[in-house]
């Protein structure tokens, strides 16, 4: 039974089951539409009474088997693919807040979220309250209030790649009657499974590890099927849905209410809906996601280590190693690895950091994280540019800061390569 297989296993054979005949590998169903013999087998498709696909934008077979596969990884009851990491988290967030409601989130995010959360959801009405991860449990709970439907964080925090404390974040959720909300890019279910410390949903940004090859955009949405939406806050998934003739999500679908509905709803009416030939690269990549995610961990660890001795370095920030401020959490959470992605500080400042991220040959300066081929930035001259100096550091970006997304190439060529970029720095 898929569901008994250790991760590897279910990475490699997930939960697609050929017939005889068929083909090995979920194929790339390239079609917008499917045909029927009887208007009754199309109502009864639109009823949610079968699971066979009736339109794209709704369901795909070649997009239902990455959805299988990572809800199977993740240990969910469902998933629902989207076309990028943001439109994801906008889905499972707006899943379950409306205008004049409210969310608490861990103020350490990748700028894109923290962006959206700032900027773009309280101009729908939706207002969110940052909180910092390390915050006393009374504080981060005075951020609630009546209106609250959510608290969100990430796993391994972007860009400051902090762990998080998943009990911590558990108890209060579970105390204040919200679900817990995680993204979990950075490690992905192979390195951890939230839900198995306190999640009720999941969100990635496949474009990261899940393809782990830079070919695709796109994300995914796992519903843990534990949290319980009949506690009085969650009418939308309780109450008749108009738009679907009385549809009650919670009475029809039981623990898949939350993922059917951001299918129903959301997927149809704001159609954020990937492709299927980049779902044939999502679920290709999970396959050898287990091996990647392995080799970025360890080289990622041996590069930190060997920086932290370097004359030219004044810093690294790495939650592999034993001096990282998270490191207790890193061994709770993540004890097969700490991700591929680290940051260090170049002595020289922004030149230098200029001059390091130009002179490496086997590491690549490209705006992307998570790829098998590693990649280097200088987020202040880069990224960040548009912010002063003083915006720049309070986001967290130093003028000496460079980050480096570690490959799965060989140690000691990656290791050889950053030497002779700091001999010119």
């Amino acid at each position: 039974m898929s569901t008994s297989w250790k991760i590897e296993t279910q990475a490699v054979q997930g939960t697609y089951a050929p017939k005889p005949t068929e083909p090995r590998i979920p194929a790339i169903c390239q079609s917008t539409t499917f045909k029927y013999d009887s208007a009754e087998h199309v109502a009864k498709l639109f009823d949610f009474d079968l699971p066979d696909p009736f339109y794209t934008r709704l369901g795909n077979p070649t997009t239902d088997a990455f959805e299988g596969k990572i809800a199977l990884m993740e240990g969910g009851v469902g998933a629902l693919a989207t076309s990028s990491g943001q439109a994801a988290v906008s889905t499972a967030i707006m899943n379950i807040c409306r205008a004049g409601q409210h969310i608490v989130t861990a103020s350490t995010l990748y700028g894109g979220t923290y962006s959206l959360f700032a900027n773009t959801l309280p101009k729908l009405g939706i207002e969110v309250s940052f909180v910092h991860p390390e915050a006393p449990v009374d504080e981060i709970r005075r951020r609630f209030r009546p209106e609250t439907k959510a608290l969100y964080a990430e796993s391994i925090g972007n860009p400051g790649l902090n762990v998080l404390d998943f009990e911590k974040f558990s108890v209060i959720a579970k105390a204040m009657g919200v679900p817990l909300v995680i993204d979990n890019t950075f490690p992905t279910p192979y390195l951890c499974r939230p839900f198995d410390h306190g999640a009720d949903i999941v969100v990635h940004s496949a474009t990261k590890y899940i393809d782990g090859h830079a070919t695709s955009v796109g994300g995914v949405i796992v519903d843990g099927g534990r949290f319980d939406w009949t506690n009085g806050k969650f009418p939308d998934l309780t109450e008749p849905d108009v738009s679907y003739h009385g549809l009650r999500y919670v009475e029809k679908f039981g623990d898949r209410a939350y993922i059917v509905k951001a299918r129903a709803q959301y997927m149809r009416d704001l159609g954020a809906t990937p492709s299927p030939f980049n779902s044939f690269m999502f679920h290709h990549g999970l396959t050898t996601l287990p091996l990647r995610m392995e080799r970025h961990s360890s080289n990622a660890l041996a590069l930190a280590r060997h920086l932290q001795q370097h004359p030219k370095v004044s810093w690294v920030n790495y939650p592999g190693l034993e001096t990282h401020p998270t490191y207790a959490l890193t061994c709770k959470y993540l004890p097969k690895g700490a991700s591929g992605v680290l940051t260090f500080g170049i002595k020289g400042g922004r030149e230098a950091g200029i001059k390091f991220m130009e002179a490496t040959k086997v590491i690549a300066l490209v705006v992307h994280v998570g790829d098998a081929r590693s990649c280097v930035l200088h987020p202040a001259s880069t990224t960040h540019r548009q912010l002063s100096e003083a915006q720049q550091i309070a986001s967290g970006v130093t003028p000496d800061l460079i980050r480096l997304s570690v490959g799965i190439e060989h140690i000691d060529d990656l290791i050889a390569d950053v030497e002779q970029a700091l001999r010119v720095s």
